[in-house]
């Protein structure tokens, strides 16, 4: 009986034990999953974003950014290739053939002269010139000399395409600038519009309130009620409606900075205006300093005038140091190991009136590129007046709906406190949330146009 009372203490002493150690992993279990929780919940976390930030990261990551970066890499290599034509050129060239019709060289009885009598030599004899296979070595070495100005003019014609391909990725850049604040601009209207709809909720709601309370007192008709009951509804999908768009928006500009589209943000307020959008004077000459379409225009200018110069240059004579080596292979009659030194040149005194044509072509291209050089900086001062203007309507704009919005929501603070007293009928405080969600709307509207506005001035700057 005793034994039997041990083994019972030691069974419930063993599931006492399981029971500890079940314990001990359940909570080891619940420690883990709330670390892991909170540590997604760090992860997930919305990181502020700055306008400013977000242009950096989209000029280091944005793709197209970077494909007119290799671009200017390219360009820079294309120079660096044409400078190596300054230097001495080798070239070698090696032949072996087997002979078909085994030539030989014949030399004829006395041909050589006679000794006495006797011709030499005294009758017709072939000597084969080789024996199997045979061929040639020839190894030259040419240094530029009067073509050197040719090749000056060449390097400094693809340096100027060199700086094309950077205005273009200077272009590209600001392009990318560009949307990235369209779409930074559009991400701050609409949680603008977001906090707007929240608080036109947070009215319908309290109205709705009102209302249930006031249909059961009998105070107001039944379909009164419903009225507002279907107006909140409606505020309620706007606010869900806003809600899809910047997240659409957020995903949009993610894209645009070249990392995941799902990557959490917040943004920063930005400043609503800057010194070059209130005195014309000097965003004009801000533009002009700035602006990439009118370095390409210059660029071009130039590049038609090395043009000009490259054509003039073909008059020249090619002259150059050469240095030639010449040997062949398994020959015996032919001399061996040939090496001789001097100048090679290179003429076409007569090409009919080419290179004269060739010149005035060139000479009309400059006319050209002057000419569009113009057109560029008059589009330009015409696109940055255009812009100017659109901006300061825009602000105007922005100023009337704003006041017309605070009007609209003042006077529904007033309706509202009449309506708790009962000063007013509901169909009052129904119409007048109608006029502040237009007036909302408007605004909003005004927002991004004037965040449109702005962001296309500052594209019309060329700021990057």
């Amino acid at each position: 009986m005793e034994s039997l009372t041990q083994r019972n203490r030691a069974r419930v002493k063993r599931r006492v034990n399981r029971a500890i150690s079940l314990c001990r992993i359940l909570a080891g279990l619940t420690f883990f999953w709330s670390f892991l929780s909170s540590a997604q919940d760090v992860t997930k976390e919305e990181l502020e974003l700055s306008l400013a930030d977000a242009v950096k990261i989209a000029l280091t990551n944005n793709r197209p950014v970077q494909l007119a970066k290799l671009d200017v890499t390219k360009s820079l290599l294309q120079v660096s290739e044409v400078k190596t034509r300054r230097f001495p050129m080798f070239n070698t060239n090696l032949l072996a053939t087997g002979d078909i019709t085994s030539p030989a060289f014949t030399f004829k009885e006395g041909s050589l002269g006679t000794i006495g009598t006797t011709p030499i030599p005294t009758k017709d004899t072939p000597i084969p010139l080789s024996h199997g296979v045979t061929g040639y070595v020839i190894a030259t070495v040419d240094q530029p000399l009067t073509q050197l100005y040719q090749i000056h003019l060449a390097i400094r014609e693809q340096e100027l395409s060199s700086d094309l391909s950077k205005e273009k990725y200077r272009g590209k850049q600001q392009s990318i600038v560009a949307d990235v604040k369209q779409s930074y601009y559009a991400v701050l209207q609409t949680e603008s519009a977001m906090d707007a709809q929240q608080a036109l909720v947070k009215q319908y709601r309290e109205t709705d309130r009102l209302a249930t309370q006031y249909l059961a007192q009998k105070s107001i008709l039944k379909s009164d009620s419903l009225d507002a009951k279907a107006q909140l509804a409606q505020a309620q999908h706007q606010l869900i409606t806003l809600s899809d768009n910047l997240v659409t928006q957020k995903e949009h500009l993610n894209d645009l900075l070249g990392r995941d589209i799902d990557t959490p943000f917040r943004t920063q307020p930005v400043p609503p205006e800057t010194p070059q959008e209130l005195d014309l004077k000097q965003a004009r000459q801000t533009a002009i300093e700035q602006r990439p379409e009118i370095h390409e225009a210059k660029i071009d200018v130039g590049r038609a005038e090395y043009d000009l110069k490259l054509a003039k240059s073909q008059y020249l004579p090619a002259i150059g140091a050469a240095v030639r080596y010449f040997t062949p292979i398994n020959t015996e009659l032919l001399p061996q190991n040939i090496l001789s030194a001097g100048l090679a040149m290179t003429w076409d005194p007569f090409d009919w009136g080419r290179r004269r044509d060739e010149v005035k072509e060139k000479d009309v291209t400059v006319q050209q590129s002057e000419v569009q050089l113009d057109q560029v900086r008059s589009q330009i001062l015409l696109d940055v007046d255009n812009t100017f203007r659109k901006l300061n309507e825009s602000r105007s704009l922005l100023a009337v709906a704003q006041a017309a919005r605070d009007a609209a929501n003042e006077k529904l603070h007033e309706v509202n406190d009449q309506f708790a007293q009962s000063s007013v009928l509901l169909r009052d405080v129904l119409k007048q949330q109608a006029a502040v969600a237009s007036a909302n709307h408007d605004y909003e509207e005004s927002l991004l146009a004037f965040w449109n506005a702005k962001a296309l001035f500052e594209k019309a700057l060329g700021e990057e």
